[in-house]
């Protein structure tokens, strides 16, 4: 047993494990993702701003680290939980292990809890803040309770414009307004012929339709989407100017700007299992997801948006179609390769309406 932390929940539980990565203390949301495997995406992912993430399945870190599989160049994860971590990785592609990894971006990480204990309370009480500590006797419970996600998109958002070529020749310019874009959304779009201009978050409706693109792309990103009301006040501006594809907040924030709401899931959808059903068909899919808010179905307008997917366990809203504006947005990450590559027709279907 190596050097003791704790993992101390906002409703008073405290968990005893062993320390790794980063000397040091954290408080965040904790969350919990299912997906067996893909913790490099998840360590990567600009989504989980100000979260502290625990993984339910037992043993991580087994092909180790590669920088080819991230999905953005740092990691903006408060802490890290896992039952076991691998400390010698077997991968012919690994650069190094997890906790090398922890260790240069300065998060805490704590192993040997337990994990399905630890989810069976944020699944029945819903998603809480906790505090990953080694002393626990100093653990500040006020400030574990009041701690809050705020202002996460301009955190994790690019600071200024950037081009990416298609791969070979161009057939289409997409202006896509990062809100924590992961990086394989680019790679998608370029991948089908498209040059892809990544723009802040805060960029004006005028700013973007002066670049003349021929289709908008809204990305995913973390943290609360009604409190990003400068951002949905320009994307009215922009529906129906362009042909528009967002997914996961870029869902979110589009459907705020048409006049529906989102509200919070008790503990969110957070893995790459998550059954996905299609209206028009009644087809399901096997998705990569990650997101703490849902847009609310019944406060859809119906004279402009079309429910067409819902999610197979609790039913609620996947994904919508603008069919006057020629936009269409999901919930899921079709870029994610879940199925491993089931909905990245979506991206085929963007490429059309260019």
């Amino acid at each position: 047993m190596g050097k003791k932390r704790f993992l101390i929940l906002a409703n008073g539980d405290v968990f005893e494990g062993e320390a790794f990565g980063a000397d040091a203390s954290a408080v965040g949301e904790l969350v919990f993702t299912t997906g067996m495997d893909g913790y490099i995406e998840t360590l990567t992912d600009p989504s989980y701003y100000g979260q502290i993430v625990m993984h339910t399945f037992p043993l991580i870190g087994d092909y180790g680290m590669i920088s080819e599989d991230m999905e953005s160049d740092s990691s903006v994860v408060r802490g890290y939980v896992v039952r076991d971590h691998c400390t010698h990785p077997s991968n012919f592609r690994s650069e190094g292990d997890i906790e090398s990894f922890l260790k240069a971006k300065g998060i805490p990480g704590i192993c040997g809890v337990d994990t399905r204990r630890i989810t069976r309370i944020i699944r029945d009480s819903g998603v809480m803040n906790a505090c990953i500590t080694d002393d626990p006797a100093a653990a500040d419970m006020t400030a574990i309770k009041d701690y809050r996600i705020t202002g996460a998109v301009a955190k994790v958002s690019i600071g200024e414009k950037r081009v990416f070529p298609a791969d070979g020749e161009t057939k289409y310019r997409v202006a896509l307004l990062d809100f924590g874009e992961k990086y394989n959304i680019v790679r998608s779009l370029q991948a089908r012929g498209c040059e892809v201009t990544v723009l802040p978050y805060d960029t004006g409706a005028e700013e973007v339709l002066s670049l003349d693109p021929d289709g908008i792309m809204l990305t995913n990103g973390p943290g609360d989407p009604a409190e990003n009301t400068g951002v949905i006040e320009e994307l009215k501006k922009l529906l129906g100017k362009k042909p528009i594809f967002g997914i996961c907040l870029g869902h979110q924030l589009l459907a705020l700007a048409a006049g529906a709401k989102t509200e919070k899931l008790k503990y969110g959808h957070r893995g790459a299992n998550q059954p996905v059903k299609r209206l028009s068909d009644g087809r399901v899919f096997i998705t990569s997801q990650n997101h703490g808010y849902a847009v609310k179905s019944d406060s859809l307008d119906k004279s402009v948006a079309v429910e067409s997917f819902v999610n197979a366990n609790d039913f609620t809203n996947e994904g919508i179609d603008y069919p006057a504006y020629r936009a269409f947005t999901v919930q899921f990450h079709p870029e994610a390769c879940a199925g491993p590559k089931d909905t990245g027709f979506l991206f085929d279907r963007f490429v059309e309406e260019l």
